[in-house]
């Protein structure tokens, strides 16, 4: 073989890196049963969109691609979800750099070490995309759904799969990652779509297309951003790209004349560079070995932190201290969380203030509100689980766990410890969302200090209308009981699937998937009982919290059907808030009580694993 063909094989198809990925992750029924599972959902979802009674050509072909639109959001999404949780594993490698210290001492290049983590983790989520293909493919037979619009979904989920995976490699080549680290990455890209479809929503009500139509114009954003790129290419009747003529910024027309095409490039792009940056600086960074950062120094964290400190109490639980302190002692530990709550309270006095100046409607409030809050209740959510399902599997693969296991803890105190030291260290966070909803609940009871344009909102109802306030002030407090209650069950969750799983990656997944599938089926429950039964359904809202806090923020949406009577509504909220958190609570002593009886069997079964 040519000299150029074997470098450029080994880069990608026979590189031993990659090689080494695939064959061990295929090998594995956990990977079997995750594209088999992800398959038959997808077949389920198409089916059943396209099912029904007797229907014309042009019905079957409305029905086809309103089936499709929604598995392509859907695919999206699953793979925003995903990827960050498959290239996991290269993040953590950071935590043993003896891995690469090995690495460094094989033949391999740079460009192969680089590519190889990358395109081995980034197999599976491709495998999983594609899996779908030959099913999209079969629904042109119906009409409906050309094929551009199907070969643009895949493009943009690939671009998104991409730029993640470039992200979380890039991560690991520079060990600027660690255990702690994929933490944070999940929370910056839950973060970041939140942000920016919010933006979007409140950019594009500026412009709208044509009066009545309900048809707005892409806006900055939607090149930045994966659903509203697959948004502006699937509904482009409603949502329409810029033509040259009405572009708005020249420099940067392409964003909105061809969002969905700029996202790829600019995806594509990006992780060129990140590739290339990685590839020119890993035996640079490789070599220099761990060090301790100047500020782990200065506030006395660091390896080459010198001098004694005075003892700590430790309290009646050693579990909950020990989980709590190990957690605080990064950088990232001791300010992360306070900063988060700083930016929380900032944002509920800027919005207040934008309203008071009428820089912002009452509409515009709600809707950021809803973005802004709801991203942060989704992040104390993924940290819960994501702490509590590394919580036990951790001390497993360190080998911790033996060690604990030889003292006189007693298996229920020490999940009960686990449990009140990750709430302990949640406390910053979950205060974010009662800050920012509190601040904005102060400034409806005040009658928004003068605002000119008031506090209230008026809604119409079937026939009449209703008058709603801003948000309801005691939602503030409803939502952030509600949190709290569902993140103890999350957190138990969390611990079964670390207490019954040997890895640490597999039981975030697994943890991750439950609470997920839980949260939809509650979630659409709720929506659907809070939109046809009065009361009832705004009392069911509280069984997930961010039902809860789309009632409310948008009361006269969120509980439809109860707006005859405001004041028994937000009574219905109250009671079922108490009934949610009363439910939340049983099933979490129940669920410490099974895993007490059967935690010996399962740490005995899984005793030397890693």
């Amino acid at each position: 073989m040519p000299p150029v063909l074997r470098w450029l094989s080994d880069l990608l198809p026979t590189n031993p890196i990659a090689v080494r990925i695939v064959a061990g992750g295929s090998r594995r029924s956990r990977h079997l049963l995750l594209r088999s599972g992800y398959l038959a959902v997808m077949i389920v979802v198409l089916l059943t969109g396209l099912l029904g009674g007797e229907s014309t050509a042009k019905q079957l072909a409305a029905r086809g691609a309103g089936a499709f639109s929604f598995v392509a959001f859907g695919q999206v999404g699953l793979i925003c979800i995903l990827t960050p949780i498959f290239m996991a594993g290269a993040i953590v490698q950071e935590a043993s750099p003896r891995t690469w210290d090995i690495l460094l001492t094989t033949p391999l290049g740079n460009l192969q070490i680089v590519l190889g983590n990358l395109f081995g983790r980034l197999f599976f989520i491709l495998a999983l995309l594609f899996s779908t293909m030959p099913l999209f493919v079969l629904t042109q037979f119906f009409g409906g759904v050309p094929g551009e619009a199907i070969f643009t979904s895949y493009a943009i989920a690939a671009a998104s799969a991409v730029i993640v995976a470039t992200t979380a490699v890039t991560l690991s080549v520079t060990r600027s990652g660690g255990k702690r680290a994929v933490l944070v990455f999940y929370a910056a890209v839950v973060m970041y779509l939140f942000s920016t479809y919010a933006a979007d929503l409140y950019a594009r009500s500026k412009v709208p297309l044509g009066l009545g139509t309900g048809a707005t114009r892409t806006t900055i954003f939607t090149a930045f951003n994966p659903f509203l790129a697959l948004e502006s290419a699937l509904t482009s009747t409603v949502y329409t790209p810029y033509p040259a003529s009405e572009v708005p910024f020249t420099p940067l027309s392409v964003l909105y004349m061809t969002p969905a095409t700029s996202f790829c490039v600019i995806c594509f792009a990006l992780s060129l560079i990140m590739v290339v940056w990685s590839t020119a600086r890993l035996r640079v960074i490789g070599t220099r070995g761990p060090r301790a950062s100047w500020w782990r120094v200065l506030l006395g964290s660091g390896a080459n932190a010198g001098g004694t400190r005075e003892s700590r109490r430790v309290g009646a639980n050693p579990i909950a201290w020990r989980e709590q302190m190990l957690r605080t002692q990064s950088v990232g530990g001791m300010f992360g969380r306070w900063f988060f709550l700083a930016i929380g309270a900032c944002v509920g006095f800027a919005l207040c203030g934008l309203h008071n100046q009428g820089t912002i409607t009452s509409a515009d409030l709600r809707l950021a509100l809803l973005g802004i809050v709801g991203a942060e209740v989704a992040v104390v959510l993924l940290t819960a689980v994501s702490l509590s399902a590394t919580a036990v599997s951790r001390e497993r693969e360190d080998g911790t766990l033996d060690i604990l296991l030889t003292t006189p803890i007693q298996p229920g105190p020490y999940l009960a410890g686990k449990l009140r030291g990750i709430v302990q260290f949640l406390i910053p966070m979950l205060l974010v969302p009662f800050v920012t909803l509190g601040t904005v609940a102060v400034y409806t009871l005040f009658s928004g200090f003068g605002a000119a344009q008031g506090v209230t909102i008026q809604s119409s109802i079937g026939t009449g209308s209703v008058v709603t306030p801003l948000i309801l002030p005691e939602g503030a407090l409803l939502v952030s009981l509600d949190l709290v209650a569902a993140s103890s069950f999350a957190i138990l969750v969390g611990l079964q699937w670390s207490l019954r799983t040997k890895g640490t990656i597999g039981s975030v997944i697994a943890a991750i998937g439950v609470i997920g599938s839980i949260g939809l089926v509650l979630g659409v429950c709720a929506t659907a009982m809070a939109q046809s039964i009065p009361y009832v359904g705004a009392a069911a809202c509280a069984v997930s919290p961010l039902n809860m806090l789309y009632a409310t923020i948008s009361p006269n949406e969120g509980i439809a059907a109860s707006l005859n009577d405001l004041g028994a509504g937000r009574t219905s909220l109250v009671i079922g808030t108490i009934v949610a958190c009363i439910g939340y609570g049983a099933a979490c002593a129940a669920m410490h009580a099974a895993m007490k009886k059967s935690f010996m069997m399962t740490v005995r079964r899984l005793a030397g694993t890693n």
